[in-house]
């Protein structure tokens, strides 16, 4: 049988497979307060790498800008003295946050149209930002993901944070540019949608952002489709085209493996789909061999059946006309005497030029003379009585327009006849 398809992911589906696949603890991420507010952070100095792997999650590869922060004596008695009103603050903020989606769901997490929502955010974008931008997947997140699945690409998802201060900068700035343009047109599928759309918030509650800017880099990796990198906050347009590349370079293997093993399955799929019809064609040979080997026997049987029932019949008719000749024999009247005066001497000339002599009366009805040939063995079983000179046929037989055949005397024959008697069997 051939390979099953690797089957289509749902919206639901989508969301579980994502959110165990993303990291948690990202080590590189700024602590909560300093994204919102953008203080200096004394604790998480803007790394040295930019790029490194996530220590939560060593599949994924996270890259994070830090806004320039101001540093020193100035730095840290700002950010002393604000650490408790913040940290009251965002603690009242959460808590009121968490009551008020039990009392007023959020819109956001009912989608409705996400197709809509998507093409509604491309119309937006191309308003503020004009038309040269990469091209943006017109589609739901479950479709960008599936069609990259099944054409092996790499999938980009950016998620627009429409308030966040870096936001327009990235998009005129780095977006837009041409050379993002034209290196996210030809190596991958791009897909974006702002997290004020439903969309766009189910898709950031699947990939859990921590800041805007968000592009999540997501690929077909043990069969599955994985978040392979996070790049997070402002970010220039070659610093973007190198983090990209090296995370495209660092699962390159991956991606090789999967169209390796993708392509194996196809060619086993193909290589049984040949045998299958091979397989089939020879079934159907054989079906067909045999359904005319049965045709043939049957075509025989039925020949051999026609020529019985055939002898069966001529056999019946055979003896009918046997028994008919035999009735017919017994019924006949006797034959006069040679010197009675009303007798008639005929001579019969049968078609195997047998000839025999009877003699009848004038008196009786050329029907005698008819069922006398037709005891006779050697008389056929049709025939008519012709005589010589003239030439007429006899009417032996009753007929609609004579029920009563003439006596021989009315037929007017002599004393002395010679009658021809006509086969008339092929007739």
């Amino acid at each position: 049988m051939a390979a099953p398809e690797e089957p289509e992911l749902s919206q639901a589906q989508t969301e579980k497979l994502l959110q165990f696949q993303v990291d948690s603890n990202n080590a590189a991420v700024q602590d909560r307060l300093n994204e919102q507010e953008g203080v200096p952070s004394v604790f998480n100095p803007p790394p040295s790498r930019p790029l490194q792997v996530n220590t939560a999650d060593h599949r994924v590869y996270s890259y994070i800008v830090s806004r320039p922060q101001p540093r020193g004596l100035l730095g840290w008695s700002y950010y002393l003295i604000m650490l408790p009103f913040r940290f009251t603050y965002y603690t009242l903020l959460d808590i009121f946050r968490f009551a008020l989606r039990f009392i007023r769901p959020d819109p956001r997490g009912r989608v409705t149209d996400p197709v809509g929502d998507v093409v509604s955010f491309i119309h937006s974008f191309e308003e503020k930002y004009g038309r040269s931008h990469p091209v943006f997947y017109q589609g739901t997140y479950s479709q960008a993901l599936n069609d990259a699945k099944r054409e092996l690409r790499y999938l980009l998802v950016y998620l627009h944070g429409e308030d966040h201060q870096d936001t327009d900068e990235f998009c005129r700035s780095t977006l837009c540019t041409e050379e993002v343009v034209t290196f996210l047109n030809t190596r991958m599928l791009f897909w974006a949608c702002s997290t004020s759309k439903p969309e766009g918030y189910r898709v950031s509650q699947a990939l859990r952002e921590n800041t805007y800017p968000f592009l999540a880099m997501i690929m077909l990796k043990d069969r599955k489709m994985t978040v392979v990198g996070r790049l997070e906050g402002l970010i220039q347009p070659e610093d973007l085209i190198n983090q990209l590349t090296f995370i495209m370079d660092a699962n390159q293997t991956h991606l090789m493996s999967e169209r390796m093993e993708r392509e194996e399955r196809n060619q086993t799929q193909v290589l049984r789909q040949q045998q299958d019809e091979a397989y089939l064609a020879s079934l159907r040979a054989d079906q067909e061999k045999d359904r005319k080997k049965r045709e043939e026997e049957e075509q025989i049987r039925q020949e051999e059946e026609k020529v019985r029932q055939t002898a069966l019949a001529e056999e019946r008719r055979r003896r009918t006309l046997e028994e008919e000749k035999e009735r017919k024999s017994e019924c006949l009247p006797p034959e006069p005497p040679a010197d009675d005066p009303e007798s008639v001497k005929i001579v019969f000339k049968l078609p195997n030029d047998t000839r025999v002599e009877r003699r009848f009366l004038f008196g009786q009805s050329l029907t005698v003379i008819y069922d006398f040939l037709f005891s006779l063995k050697e008389s056929p079983e049709k025939f008519q009585i012709v005589t010589n000179f003239p030439r007429r046929v006899l009417p032996c037989l009753p007929t609609e327009e004579q029920p009563n055949p003439p006596t021989l005397k009315e037929a007017g024959l002599s004393r002395s006849e010679v009658l021809f008697v006509q086969d008339l069997t092929d007739d």
